[in-house]
Protein backbone atom coordinates (compact mmCIF):
# COMPACT_ATOMS: atom_id res chain seq x y z
CA UNK A 1 0.00 0.00 0.00
CA UNK A 2 1.15 3.30 -0.95
CA UNK A 3 2.15 6.36 1.47
CA UNK A 4 -1.09 7.98 0.32
CA UNK A 5 -3.41 5.30 1.22
CA UNK A 6 -2.04 4.93 4.44
CA UNK A 7 -1.44 8.55 5.33
CA UNK A 8 -5.86 8.37 5.78
CA UNK A 9 -5.24 6.11 8.70
CA UNK A 10 -2.26 7.99 10.29
CA UNK A 11 -4.61 11.19 10.05
CA UNK A 12 -7.67 9.45 11.30
CA UNK A 13 -5.62 8.02 14.33
CA UNK A 14 -4.58 11.68 15.10
CA UNK A 15 -8.00 12.98 15.02
CA UNK A 16 -9.01 10.15 17.07
CA UNK A 17 -6.62 10.57 19.92
CA UNK A 18 -7.70 14.76 19.92
CA UNK A 19 -11.43 13.62 20.28
CA UNK A 20 -10.21 11.34 23.05
CA UNK A 21 -8.07 14.11 24.44
CA UNK A 22 -11.02 16.74 24.04
CA UNK A 23 -13.37 14.37 26.56
CA UNK A 24 -10.59 13.36 28.69
CA UNK A 25 -10.38 17.29 29.45
CA UNK A 26 -14.15 18.10 29.63
CA UNK A 27 -15.03 15.17 31.87
CA UNK A 28 -11.83 16.18 33.87
CA UNK A 29 -13.35 19.86 34.45
CA UNK A 30 -16.63 19.03 34.28
CA UNK A 31 -19.30 20.48 32.42
CA UNK A 32 -18.98 23.91 33.95
CA UNK A 33 -15.85 24.84 32.24
CA UNK A 34 -17.09 23.67 28.75
CA UNK A 35 -20.38 25.32 29.01
CA UNK A 36 -19.15 28.75 30.36
CA UNK A 37 -17.29 30.96 27.90
CA UNK A 38 -14.09 33.51 29.44
CA UNK A 39 -16.50 36.50 27.67
CA UNK A 40 -19.58 35.12 30.04
CA UNK A 41 -17.00 34.49 33.03
CA UNK A 42 -15.61 37.62 32.97
CA UNK A 43 -18.96 39.81 32.28
CA UNK A 44 -22.04 37.46 33.55
CA UNK A 45 -20.81 37.00 37.09
CA UNK A 46 -23.00 39.06 40.11
CA UNK A 47 -19.79 39.94 41.55
CA UNK A 48 -18.59 41.41 38.36
CA UNK A 49 -21.69 43.38 37.89
CA UNK A 50 -19.88 46.66 37.32
CA UNK A 51 -18.52 45.28 34.25
CA UNK A 52 -21.63 44.15 32.94
CA UNK A 53 -23.24 47.33 33.68
CA UNK A 54 -20.19 49.04 31.48
CA UNK A 55 -20.90 46.89 28.41
CA UNK A 56 -24.41 47.72 28.82
CA UNK A 57 -23.28 51.66 29.03
CA UNK A 58 -21.26 51.23 26.04
CA UNK A 59 -23.29 49.69 23.76
CA UNK A 60 -25.98 52.23 24.45
CA UNK A 61 -23.97 55.57 25.09
CA UNK A 62 -25.37 55.93 28.32
CA UNK A 63 -23.69 56.55 31.82
CA UNK A 64 -25.72 54.68 34.46
CA UNK A 65 -23.66 53.58 37.74
CA UNK A 66 -26.15 51.84 40.06
CA UNK A 67 -25.13 48.31 39.94
CA UNK A 68 -28.95 47.67 41.13
CA UNK A 69 -30.41 48.62 37.93
CA UNK A 70 -29.66 45.17 36.44
CA UNK A 71 -30.42 41.76 36.91
CA UNK A 72 -28.46 38.88 35.66
CA UNK A 73 -30.68 36.22 34.32
CA UNK A 74 -28.83 34.21 31.96
CA UNK A 75 -30.07 30.68 31.19
CA UNK A 76 -29.03 27.63 32.95
CA UNK A 77 -29.04 24.67 30.99
CA UNK A 78 -30.00 22.44 34.27
CA UNK A 79 -33.31 24.33 34.41
CA UNK A 80 -33.58 24.37 30.56
CA UNK A 81 -32.91 20.92 28.79
CA UNK A 82 -29.34 22.21 27.52
CA UNK A 83 -30.33 25.32 26.81
CA UNK A 84 -27.53 28.13 28.02
CA UNK A 85 -26.89 31.22 26.58
CA UNK A 86 -23.98 33.27 27.64
CA UNK A 87 -25.22 36.15 29.43
CA UNK A 88 -28.24 38.00 29.78
CA UNK A 89 -29.63 40.37 31.92
CA UNK A 90 -32.68 42.79 32.68
CA UNK A 91 -32.16 46.46 32.81
CA UNK A 92 -34.47 48.11 35.36
CA UNK A 93 -37.11 50.98 34.16
CA UNK A 94 -35.59 53.32 36.07
CA UNK A 95 -32.66 53.39 33.76
CA UNK A 96 -34.71 54.50 30.20
CA UNK A 97 -38.11 54.53 31.19
CA UNK A 98 -38.75 50.79 29.83
CA UNK A 99 -37.76 47.43 31.07
CA UNK A 100 -35.19 45.89 28.73
CA UNK A 101 -33.84 42.24 28.54
CA UNK A 102 -30.24 42.19 26.90
CA UNK A 103 -29.22 38.92 25.57
CA UNK A 104 -25.35 38.90 24.55
CA UNK A 105 -23.72 35.97 22.68
CA UNK A 106 -20.00 35.92 22.03
CA UNK A 107 -18.79 33.85 18.95
CA UNK A 108 -15.81 32.72 17.82
CA UNK A 109 -16.92 31.50 14.57
CA UNK A 110 -19.48 33.40 12.20
CA UNK A 111 -23.02 31.84 12.75
CA UNK A 112 -25.50 33.04 10.96
CA UNK A 113 -28.27 30.97 12.79
CA UNK A 114 -27.33 33.60 15.73
CA UNK A 115 -31.18 34.57 15.11
CA UNK A 116 -32.95 31.71 15.63
CA UNK A 117 -30.77 30.80 18.48
CA UNK A 118 -31.60 34.16 20.22
CA UNK A 119 -34.80 33.33 19.05
CA UNK A 120 -35.10 30.62 21.14
CA UNK A 121 -33.00 31.97 24.37
CA UNK A 122 -35.56 34.72 24.32
CA UNK A 123 -38.56 32.72 24.63
CA UNK A 124 -37.03 30.53 27.34
CA UNK A 125 -35.90 34.14 29.00
CA UNK A 126 -39.95 35.43 28.68
CA UNK A 127 -40.85 32.32 30.17
CA UNK A 128 -38.55 33.16 33.36
CA UNK A 129 -39.77 36.79 33.59
CA UNK A 130 -43.77 35.96 33.30
CA UNK A 131 -43.28 32.97 36.11
CA UNK A 132 -41.00 34.81 38.20
CA UNK A 133 -43.62 38.13 37.85
CA UNK A 134 -46.92 36.38 38.43
CA UNK A 135 -48.30 37.27 34.96
CA UNK A 136 -50.93 35.70 33.63
CA UNK A 137 -50.64 34.74 29.83
CA UNK A 138 -53.99 34.09 29.83
CA UNK A 139 -55.93 37.21 31.51
CA UNK A 140 -57.62 40.19 29.24
CA UNK A 141 -55.25 42.61 30.59
CA UNK A 142 -52.26 42.89 28.34
CA UNK A 143 -48.98 42.01 29.88
CA UNK A 144 -45.86 44.83 30.28
CA UNK A 145 -43.19 42.30 28.93
CA UNK A 146 -39.24 44.31 28.67
CA UNK A 147 -37.79 45.00 25.34
CA UNK A 148 -35.03 42.52 23.52
CA UNK A 149 -31.82 43.51 22.45
CA UNK A 150 -30.09 40.76 20.66
CA UNK A 151 -26.32 41.29 20.65
CA UNK A 152 -23.43 38.57 19.52
CA UNK A 153 -19.45 39.47 19.87
CA UNK A 154 -18.05 38.52 17.29
CA UNK A 155 -13.71 37.74 17.66
CA UNK A 156 -13.30 35.04 15.52
CA UNK A 157 -10.43 34.96 13.05
CA UNK A 158 -12.25 35.17 9.47
CA UNK A 159 -12.52 38.52 8.77
CA UNK A 160 -15.80 40.54 9.76
CA UNK A 161 -17.34 43.69 8.90
CA UNK A 162 -16.78 45.96 12.44
CA UNK A 163 -20.54 45.82 12.79
CA UNK A 164 -23.48 43.61 11.28
CA UNK A 165 -27.36 43.22 11.39
CA UNK A 166 -28.09 39.22 11.13
CA UNK A 167 -32.12 38.52 10.31
CA UNK A 168 -34.30 35.59 10.76
CA UNK A 169 -35.91 36.50 7.41
CA UNK A 170 -32.64 35.47 5.55
CA UNK A 171 -33.51 31.83 6.92
CA UNK A 172 -37.05 31.72 5.61
CA UNK A 173 -35.57 33.53 1.97
CA UNK A 174 -32.69 30.60 2.12
CA UNK A 175 -35.58 28.05 2.07
CA UNK A 176 -37.57 29.69 -0.99
CA UNK A 177 -34.01 30.08 -2.51
CA UNK A 178 -33.66 26.21 -2.31
CA UNK A 179 -36.81 25.07 -3.77
CA UNK A 180 -36.69 27.65 -6.16
CA UNK A 181 -33.15 26.05 -7.60
CA UNK A 182 -34.73 22.22 -7.00
CA UNK A 183 -37.42 23.13 -8.99
CA UNK A 184 -35.00 25.00 -11.66
CA UNK A 185 -32.78 22.31 -11.45
CA UNK A 186 -30.10 25.50 -11.84
CA UNK A 187 -27.52 27.38 -9.96
CA UNK A 188 -27.18 29.90 -12.75
CA UNK A 189 -30.92 31.57 -12.70
CA UNK A 190 -29.53 35.22 -12.15
CA UNK A 191 -33.61 36.25 -11.15
CA UNK A 192 -33.25 33.94 -8.62
CA UNK A 193 -33.10 36.97 -5.96
CA UNK A 194 -35.63 38.60 -7.57
CA UNK A 195 -38.39 35.61 -7.00
CA UNK A 196 -36.97 34.73 -3.37
CA UNK A 197 -37.74 38.54 -2.79
CA UNK A 198 -41.13 38.59 -4.66
CA UNK A 199 -42.56 34.91 -3.18
CA UNK A 200 -41.24 36.30 0.34
CA UNK A 201 -42.77 39.54 0.25
CA UNK A 202 -46.22 37.70 -0.63
CA UNK A 203 -46.07 34.97 1.99
CA UNK A 204 -45.79 38.42 4.74
CA UNK A 205 -44.11 36.11 7.53
CA UNK A 206 -45.16 36.83 11.60
CA UNK A 207 -42.06 36.69 12.94
CA UNK A 208 -38.87 38.59 12.40
CA UNK A 209 -35.69 38.95 14.75
CA UNK A 210 -32.77 41.12 14.19
CA UNK A 211 -29.08 40.41 16.02
CA UNK A 212 -26.98 43.09 15.79
CA UNK A 213 -23.60 41.47 15.80
CA UNK A 214 -20.43 43.35 16.66
CA UNK A 215 -16.55 42.19 16.12
CA UNK A 216 -14.65 42.87 19.26
CA UNK A 217 -11.29 41.55 17.81
CA UNK A 218 -8.45 44.05 19.26
CA UNK A 219 -8.15 46.51 17.03
CA UNK A 220 -11.62 46.82 15.54
CA UNK A 221 -14.32 49.06 17.15
CA UNK A 222 -11.87 51.03 18.86
CA UNK A 223 -14.75 53.65 20.23
CA UNK A 224 -16.98 50.59 21.67
CA UNK A 225 -13.69 48.54 23.17
CA UNK A 226 -12.38 52.23 24.57
CA UNK A 227 -15.76 52.80 26.50
CA UNK A 228 -15.76 49.41 28.14
CA UNK A 229 -12.55 48.86 29.49
CA UNK A 230 -12.86 45.46 30.50
CA UNK A 231 -14.33 44.68 27.05
CA UNK A 232 -11.32 46.01 25.43
CA UNK A 233 -8.83 44.09 27.85
CA UNK A 234 -10.77 40.83 26.98
CA UNK A 235 -10.13 41.57 23.11
CA UNK A 236 -6.51 42.18 23.82
CA UNK A 237 -6.12 38.64 25.94
CA UNK A 238 -7.57 37.00 23.07
CA UNK A 239 -5.47 38.84 20.53
CA UNK A 240 -2.42 38.26 22.66
CA UNK A 241 -3.45 34.11 23.22
CA UNK A 242 -3.30 33.87 19.64
CA UNK A 243 -0.15 35.74 18.99
CA UNK A 244 1.64 33.71 21.72
CA UNK A 245 -0.13 29.99 20.17
CA UNK A 246 1.29 31.07 16.53
CA UNK A 247 4.72 32.06 18.34
CA UNK A 248 5.28 28.23 20.28
CA UNK A 249 3.24 26.53 17.08
CA UNK A 250 6.76 25.62 15.44
CA UNK A 251 8.33 24.28 18.77
CA UNK A 252 8.37 20.64 20.40
CA UNK A 253 6.10 19.67 22.44
CA UNK A 254 2.05 18.89 21.99
CA UNK A 255 -0.31 21.25 20.55
CA UNK A 256 -2.05 21.09 24.24
CA UNK A 257 1.25 22.33 26.15
CA UNK A 258 2.10 24.60 23.33
CA UNK A 259 -1.69 26.66 23.95
CA UNK A 260 -1.20 26.19 27.58
CA UNK A 261 1.90 27.98 27.41
CA UNK A 262 0.38 30.30 25.47
CA UNK A 263 -2.08 31.51 27.57
CA UNK A 264 0.40 31.18 30.56
CA UNK A 265 2.32 33.92 28.69
CA UNK A 266 -0.75 36.07 27.47
CA UNK A 267 -1.68 36.07 31.38
CA UNK A 268 1.86 37.34 32.09
CA UNK A 269 2.32 39.94 29.50
CA UNK A 270 -0.68 41.48 30.73
CA UNK A 271 -0.38 45.10 32.06
CA UNK A 272 -1.33 45.80 35.81
CA UNK A 273 -3.34 48.73 35.11
CA UNK A 274 -5.73 46.07 33.23
CA UNK A 275 -8.57 45.64 35.31
CA UNK A 276 -9.14 42.24 34.60
CA UNK A 277 -5.85 41.22 35.71
CA UNK A 278 -6.36 40.45 39.06
CA UNK A 279 -9.52 38.40 38.22
CA UNK A 280 -8.01 36.27 35.72
CA UNK A 281 -5.18 35.91 38.07
CA UNK A 282 -6.96 34.31 41.18
CA UNK A 283 -9.31 32.40 38.78
CA UNK A 284 -6.50 31.06 36.70
CA UNK A 285 -6.77 27.79 36.41
CA UNK A 286 -10.38 28.18 35.82
CA UNK A 287 -10.22 30.52 33.27
CA UNK A 288 -7.10 28.24 31.43
CA UNK A 289 -9.66 25.24 31.51
CA UNK A 290 -11.87 27.60 29.23
CA UNK A 291 -9.44 28.87 27.10
CA UNK A 292 -8.03 25.15 26.28
CA UNK A 293 -10.83 23.81 25.82
CA UNK A 294 -11.90 26.18 23.20
CA UNK A 295 -8.28 25.81 21.48
CA UNK A 296 -8.97 22.18 21.96
CA UNK A 297 -12.97 22.44 20.01
CA UNK A 298 -11.30 24.76 17.34
CA UNK A 299 -7.95 22.41 16.99
CA UNK A 300 -10.16 19.38 16.32
CA UNK A 301 -12.56 20.82 13.85
CA UNK A 302 -9.32 22.10 11.70
CA UNK A 303 -8.00 18.80 12.44
CA UNK A 304 -10.79 17.33 10.45
CA UNK A 305 -11.07 20.29 7.70
CA UNK A 306 -7.07 19.82 6.95
CA UNK A 307 -7.73 16.00 6.47
CA UNK A 308 -10.89 17.22 4.19
CA UNK A 309 -8.21 19.51 2.24
CA UNK A 310 -5.63 16.92 1.93
CA UNK A 311 -7.76 13.97 0.46
CA UNK A 312 -10.08 16.01 -1.32
CA UNK A 313 -12.99 13.37 -0.30
CA UNK A 314 -16.16 14.95 0.84
CA UNK A 315 -17.35 11.21 2.08
CA UNK A 316 -13.98 10.89 4.44
CA UNK A 317 -14.90 14.52 5.65
CA UNK A 318 -18.00 13.77 6.31
CA UNK A 319 -17.06 10.72 8.32
CA UNK A 320 -14.46 12.16 9.92
CA UNK A 321 -17.19 14.61 11.28
CA UNK A 322 -20.09 12.12 11.88
CA UNK A 323 -17.69 10.54 14.43
CA UNK A 324 -16.49 13.50 16.34
CA UNK A 325 -20.05 14.85 16.70
CA UNK A 326 -21.17 11.67 17.92
CA UNK A 327 -18.92 10.88 20.48
CA UNK A 328 -19.12 14.51 21.81
CA UNK A 329 -23.16 13.74 21.93
CA UNK A 330 -22.74 10.66 23.73
CA UNK A 331 -19.58 11.73 26.44
CA UNK A 332 -20.95 15.52 26.93
CA UNK A 333 -25.08 14.46 26.57
CA UNK A 334 -25.16 17.36 24.54
CA UNK A 335 -27.54 18.11 21.08
CA UNK A 336 -26.39 18.11 17.87
CA UNK A 337 -26.93 21.84 17.77
CA UNK A 338 -24.51 22.31 20.78
CA UNK A 339 -21.88 19.53 19.47
CA UNK A 340 -21.81 21.51 16.04
CA UNK A 341 -21.93 24.94 17.87
CA UNK A 342 -19.10 23.84 20.02
CA UNK A 343 -17.05 22.57 16.78
CA UNK A 344 -17.88 25.32 14.88
CA UNK A 345 -19.02 23.98 12.01
CA UNK A 346 -20.43 26.44 8.90
CA UNK A 347 -24.31 26.98 8.85
CA UNK A 348 -23.44 25.72 4.89
CA UNK A 349 -22.19 21.95 6.27
CA UNK A 350 -25.16 21.21 8.68
CA UNK A 351 -27.98 20.14 6.81
CA UNK A 352 -26.23 16.92 5.21
CA UNK A 353 -24.62 15.95 8.76
CA UNK A 354 -28.34 16.17 10.38
CA UNK A 355 -29.81 13.98 7.85
CA UNK A 356 -26.75 11.78 8.25
CA UNK A 357 -27.22 11.84 11.96
CA UNK A 358 -30.98 10.99 11.46
CA UNK A 359 -29.96 8.07 9.50
CA UNK A 360 -28.29 6.63 11.74
CA UNK A 361 -30.62 6.85 14.88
Amino acid sequence: MSDKQNRPDKTYEQLEERIRELERQLKTHGNRSCKSRLFSFIFGREENKRWTLSLYNALHGTSHSILSDITINTIEDVVYMGMKNDLSFLVSESVSLYRSMELYEQQSSYNPNMPVREFMYAAKLYDQYIYAKKLNRYGRALMPLPIPRLVVFYNGTDPAEDEATLFLSDAFKHEIRQNIINRKDSHKDSRISDTVEEIYKNADPDIEVKVRMININYGHNKKLLSACTPLGEYAWFIARIRRNTAFFKNESGGDGIQAERAIDKAIDEMPDSFEIKQYIIANKAEVKDMCLTEYNEAETMELMQEEARREGRREGWQNAMLFTIKNLMNSMGWTAEQTMDSLMIPASQRNALYAELRNNI
